[in-house]
């Protein structure tokens, strides 16, 4: 079968032993709804009770490589986990995935005793993969809702085309909802193995929970409550993140010295850990990361873990360009405490940009002329104009204030009467320095 996705396609599988979920004509058992691994199939229909399923087999097949792409294009638009280019592992997974489904689907319509030994296989790894990626299982079974929805679309195009019954068309919506809900369950069985042989202690399924509470986009409170569970860690109604230098011996950091209720990460060349009481951690962190810079960010509610260590991250890469520093001996950055700083820095080209279009008129001073009238602007935007007390700040004459701000006053002119132009200016008189540093 001939595609685009650039993965190559399913294999069919030979008929034989292993009796599965398929779309058949065929009787469906006595006892009812079949379920997981049984044989189903539409039910009676008087004179339409059969569908003529080697024509519509025919039929469907010059279709397959448009569903598949359909399928394919649809669950990357609607999953934000699958919103990604269609490269190594993932796109493997996902189109290979997408092709045995569809491929087993139309196998099995003329032959409910096909084998499904590989089409388990497969959809068993296939989770055991989603999860070891770090995709979440509510993607997961989404991915599946949406595959199924949109094969229904082109099977009942297919069905209107060679004018199938009403009733045979609702007998094979129920079959292909059916085989969906087994492709689903076999996935997630693959996944909860994963997940079980991953998280054979209690180290890993913490360090799992902590990915998924910091990845951008954000999971389920269900999902969450069965990882926080499983992971013996308490829920909390707020928490804090801390991002952490990268030191090539920061494995030695002993975890349980920080407490049941702290998750940390130090696998990852961005160590960090999410705290839910720092107040009560700080000290032995401080100690155990013997001279490390540490970033402790904003105090959030759990769905914003993401926000805090993106916060306490970016102050520590301040830190190292030493635009900013540790509040006390112990060296840790307290985001609380530079708030303005990283907001100023949050996008360091845009304040950039706007820096040099306020400042323009000293462009043509000397270097040493730009530093005393910036200083004395700043100087007197916050004393609200105040001379003497402008001058007390800087440590000069009250009469060199009203020198340089003359100066000031002929570069400026009607800039420093509004107050919009004012904050501009204050800003970027507060962020040349930093950018600058």
């Amino acid at each position: 079968m001939n595609n685009d996705t650039g993965v190559a396609p399913a294999q069919r599988r030979p008929g034989a032993q292993h009796r599965g979920t398929v779309l058949s004509a065929d009787p469906p058992h006595e006892h009812g709804r079949a379920g997981v691994g049984d044989g189903m199939a539409p039910a009676e229909d008087g004179a339409h009770s059969r569908i003529p399923l080697r024509q519509f087999k025919s039929h469907l097949k010059p279709m397959v490589d448009r569903m598949i792409r359909d399928i394919v294009q649809e669950i990357r638009q609607s999953v934000p986990a699958y919103a990604k280019p269609l490269d190594g592992t993932f796109g493997k997974i996902l189109v290979t995935g997408v092709e045995h489904a569809v491929m087993h689907m139309i196998d099995t319509l003329d032959n409910p005793h096909a084998d499904r030994t590989q089409w388990d296989d497969w959809f068993r790894f296939a989770g055991r993969v989603e999860y070891l990626e770090g995709r979440a299982i509510d993607a997961l079974q989404t991915a599946v809702r949406i595959g199924t929805r949109v094969g229904w679309r082109h099977l009942r195009d297919a069905g209107e085309d060679v004018r199938l019954p009403n009733a045979t068309m609702f007998a094979l919506a129920d079959a292909l909802f059916r085989y969906s809900d087994d492709l689903c369950a076999v996935a997630i069985a693959g996944y909860t193995e994963a997940q079980a042989k991953s998280t054979g202690t209690v180290e890993r399924r913490r360090r799992q929970l902590l990915k998924v509470l910091t990845n951008e986009q954000p999971s389920s409170e269900q999902t969450i409550g069965d990882l926080a569970a499983a992971a013996q860690w308490p829920i909390p109604d707020r928490l804090v993140a801390v991002a952490l230098e990268y030191r090539p011996d920061q494995y030695t950091l002993p975890e349980c010295s920080l407490g049941q209720d702290v998750l940390l990460d130090l696998e990852s060349n961005e160590p960090c850990l999410l705290m839910a009481a720092p107040e009560r951690h700080l000290d032995t962190l401080a100690a155990e990361l013997d001279g490390r810079r540490a970033a402790v960010g904003p105090v959030v509610p759990i769905a914003s873990a993401h926000g805090s260590l993106a916060t306490a991250r970016r102050a520590l890469a301040l830190a190292e360009r030493g635009i900013v520093g540790g509040d006390g001996d112990d060296g840790i950055i307290q985001c609380s405490e530079h708030l303005t700083t990283l907001a100023l820095c949050a996008d360091e080209f845009l304040l950039a940009h706007m820096t040099t279009a306020a400042l323009q008129p000293l462009d043509g001073l000397t270097v040493k002329q730009r530093q005393r009238l910036s200083e004395t602007l700043l100087a007197w935007l916050g004393t609200r104009g105040g001379i003497n007390e402008v001058a007390a700040r800087l440590g000069v004459h009250p009469q060199t204030v009203r020198y340089r701000m003359n100066q000031v006053n002929e570069r400026f002119g009607e800039q420093l009467d509004d107050p919009d132009e004012r904050l501009k200016l204050e800003i970027a008189l507060r962020a040349g320095d930093l950018i600058g540093r």
